[in-house]
């Protein structure tokens, strides 16, 4: 019933009608009704159909017909299943299976224990393992095992490109657990990139909080990502309850402190949260979502790459853009406070307060020239 709620409660019929018709996930929704498909987790992921099996899941999680998963979590174990199959030595698929398990996989699980709500992003964690399998697989073509394989392997192996360099995590796991010699893969320096100017930064973000004909989503996603730094795998994952209301004051919360948004983004995000996106996915729950930024697919947010493809087609590039943004922010607040207040790593936020040519002593100097000239 909260299904067949959330169908005939879409807000543009004809686009629930054309899914019904002609959606897989539809054809697959028919078999569960029928009893001919398990309505599980376990059923869904074995499926062929993926995509349509992957969407349906969605609108019977959105309305709380399957128990809900980790579905970040999930679907690395489903990318570890299909690339498993690309290894040609049956030890190498053991091995990678190990690694993954008790150390890719592991740390998602604390990761998303500590974070405290949804995250979006497994790109590091599919990285490693995609390294790993392309390392033994390179192994495999020139001789050695990994057991026997020294720095002069390693070193040959990462001529191939700055991608190869992640098999460092891999090779760390393999030395500690008596898989592997202890192999040296060199971090390799940080790409800083260009940033964009402080004029340009500030003309978008007039735009984005004056101009009413562009769409209230990229107005308040582009606004979080110039004004507060914010990553957009981070803006994707926050949730309504991060907008707080107090005192007829609007405050968001991105890390553990509860930031004052001054007007009128305070405005656009409270109608952002009043009004929803128009377009949503079919068999969304018709009491609403509970993510700031509703994706096409039931009950989850707009990814992080569509969301960058929406502002780049309005100028913004995102990480110029950011790098604008904490420089600018970095040069104004000492590393301590702006780590609480944006949820960063304590010694991500000195690196860009060193950028800025900042430091606590020059913030404690201004506090000085501050007050003395207090009246």
């Amino acid at each position: 019933m909260p299904v067949y709620e959330a169908i005939t409660a879409t807000a543009t019929p004809r686009s629930a009608l054309n899914w019904l018709r002609n959606g897989a996930g539809a054809k697959l929704l028919a078999d569960l009704a029928a009893g001919e498909l398990d309505c599980s987790h376990e059923a869904l992921d074995a499926h062929p159909r993926r995509q349509a099996a992957d969407y349906l899941r969605h609108i019977l999680l959105a309305n709380g017909v399957l128990p809900a998963r980790d579905e970040t979590l999930a679907s690395v174990e489903r990318f570890l299943t299909d690339t498993l199959t690309g290894l040609a030595r049956d030890h190498d698929r053991r091995l990678v299976q190990a690694y993954a398990t008790w150390r890719v996989l592991r740390r998602l699980r604390r990761s998303a224990e500590r974070a405290g709500r949804p995250r979006s992003y497994t790109r590091h964690a599919r990285a490693n393992i995609t390294a790993a399998v392309a390392f033994l697989n390179w192994l495999a073509d020139h001789g050695p095992t990994l057991t026997e394989a020294g720095q002069g392997d390693v070193e040959t192996w990462l001529t191939g490109g700055p991608a190869r360099y992640q098999a460092r995590d891999f090779l760390q796991w393999a030395a500690t657990a008596g898989h592997a010699r202890k192999l040296t893969v060199p971090t390799l320096a940080s790409r800083t990139g260009p940033s964009g100017s402080d004029e340009q930064r500030w003309a978008q973000i007039r735009r984005l909080l004056h101009d009413d004909s562009l769409e209230l989503t990229d107005r308040v996603a582009g606004a979080l990502l110039l004004l507060y730094g914010q990553q957009l795998s981070r803006i994707v994952a926050m949730t309504t309850d991060q907008v707080i209301t107090r005192a007829d004051k609007v405050f968001l919360r991105f890390g553990r402190d509860d930031v004052h948004i001054p007007e009128p983004l305070a405005g656009l995000l409270l109608t952002l949260i009043r009004q929803r996106r128009r377009y949503i996915g079919v068999g969304t729950p018709p009491t609403g979502s509970r993510w700031l930024f509703p994706g096409l697919q039931p009950g989850r947010p707009l990814t992080a790459a569509r969301l960058g493809e929406r502002l780049r087609a309005l100028g913004i590039r995102a990480q110029p853009g950011r790098r604008s943004a904490m420089t600018n922010l970095a040069a104004q607040v000492p590393a301590a406070v702006l780590a609480d207040m944006l949820n960063l790593a304590p010694t991500t936020v000195v690196k860009w307060v060193s950028d800025a040519g900042g430091d606590c002593s020059r913030y404690a100097a201004d506090l000085v020239r501050a007050a003395d000239h207090q009246p």
